[in-house]
């Protein structure tokens, strides 16, 4: 027979069991351990509908050019992602976890998330599931997670004041109501804690991502990291806000890498910080570094709910490119997929090739990193000289951002510097379109005294 105190000794047992289960499931997860590099994830898009409205965020579905978080290709049901699942697997040897990331939020789609890691969980009991939310449903559905053996939730918290809160979140749906200003960040915020708060009680592994906002959140930041960590959170991750057009936020100034990391660095302190987020699509598939989901893109899939405003469904080429010469292009690119990595973070050039309408990838290109340093981007002379000779060959560079010294350096060797956020083969179409009118020659009017 059971006492009270027997009772309470065995659910402590049991979390402390489960907690070390999940903290042993680190070592094989590429966002939460130290491992991004040996271990792939999987994002299965089964999550389209979100229950709050960000002015960072405009989700749209969109081609397979774009990366960021809030975006995919397609939309998969349960059995479709359980048919995803079963291809990556057979292709992907270190395929150890599968996320759910959207393209909405995970709990604004419960029923359909809920049949899809029930599928998977019957063909591959030994896989890690994971799940990214905004944590307005958190309490809500935080049992059923435990449950379905979720052992790893990121709960993404931008402000822990609802007045600063209000200027990020546009409205809230809550229960069948909406709400704006302090009022629906403040129900969002009592939410996300009391979700946090009771997750980590029960043993399971909790990242909170937090988005650096220029003059709305950035000096709020170390009061949101004390708070989450109070709560029980695991490790955090600052991130830097990718602007999307269309959102409140577009023009809204960027953090720089130095402000970034110097706030990780100051958040150190007190808790676990991500260094290598990528900040990836809702169909993401394989490392962090080497995203192969464009691979698997036809595999269970029945269609795309949107694709680039149509271009794709009538074959058109994504962006409009001139005919005239042929350019080579140095990118600058984390992903791969964006111009999306400041030049003195380069370690690896992408050489695209432009020949007369027409863009292709010729090779990679490994250079020594310009900036080592995480708090200033020293200018070293032998480094961008080596820089320079490894990619003098082209005609163009095409990075997010790059300092004054690197600029003035290529440009002196006749490589015309663009700064870009956008997709490769849009950026590499756009930078011809540049060259091209740089080539041509002014025509100046005919006056009569040239006569």
């Amino acid at each position: 027979m059971y006492t009270i105190g027997n009772l309470n000794a065995k659910k402590s047992e049991e979390m402390n069991i489960r907690l070390a289960v999940n903290v042993d499931k680190n070592y094989t997860h590429p966002c939460f351990g130290d491992n991004s590099h040996k271990f792939a994830r999987m994002h299965i898009p089964v999550a389209p509908e979100c229950n709050i409205s960000c002015n960072y965020c405009s989700r749209k579905y969109d081609c397979a050019n774009e990366s960021r978080p809030g975006v995919t290709s397609g939309m998969l049901s349960p059995e479709e992602a359980l048919q995803k699942f079963k291809a990556v697997k057979s292709k992907i040897k270190n395929l150890t976890v599968v996320g759910i990331a959207g393209p909405g939020d995970a709990l604004a789609n419960f029923d359909e998330v809920k049949k899809s890691l029930e599928l998977i969980r019957q063909y591959s009991p030994e896989t890690t599931f994971c799940l990214s939310t905004n944590g307005l449903m958190l309490p809500f559905y935080a049992n059923q997670l435990i449950e379905l053996g979720v052992s790893h939730v990121t709960v993404t918290i931008n402000a822990v004041d609802k007045k600063i809160g209000a200027k990020i979140y546009r409205e809230v749906n809550y229960l069948g109501h909406k709400y704006t200003g302090e009022e629906g960040a403040e129900i969002l915020l009592n939410n996300q804690l009391a979700g946090l708060k009771y997750l980590c009680s029960k043993g399971i592994v909790c990242k909170v991502n937090t988005v650096m906002l220029k003059g709305i959140n950035d000096n709020h930041i170390v009061e949101v990291i004390k708070k989450v960590k109070e709560c029980g959170a695991y490790m955090t991750n600052i991130m830097q806000m990718i602007p999307v057009q269309g959102s409140r936020f577009e023009d809204l100034p960027l953090v720089s890498n130095v402000e970034l990391n110097e706030m990780r660095k100051k958040c150190e302190v007190d808790i676990k910080q991500m260094y290598h987020c990528r900040q990836c699509r809702a169909d993401a598939i394989g490392t962090l570094s080497e995203d192969h989901s464009i691979d698997f893109r036809n595999i269970g899939c029945e269609g795309c709910i949107s694709k680039c405003s149509g271009k794709a469904e009538k074959n058109e080429p994504e962006e409009t490119a001139p005919e005239g010469g042929k350019y080579k292009f140095a990118i600058s690119s984390k992903s791969g997929i964006n111009i999306d990595q400041h030049f003195g973070h380069t370690n690896e050039f992408y050489i695209y090739f432009y020949d007369q309408g027409r863009i292709r990838l010729l090779e990679k290109r490994n250079v020594d990193k310009y900036c080592m340093g995480i708090y200033d981007c020293v200018a070293q002379e032998d480094k961008i000289s080596k820089i320079v000779r490894t990619i003098e060959d082209c005609d163009g560079v095409i990075v997010l951002r790059i300092g004054e010294e690197p600029r003035e350096k290529l440009e002196a060797k006749n490589i015309k510097v663009m700064e870009m956020y956008d997709s490769i083969n849009k950026a590499v179409a756009k930078a011809a379109k540049e060259l091209e009118k740089d080539a041509k020659p002014e025509i100046l009017p005919i006056t009569e005294s040239d006569n």
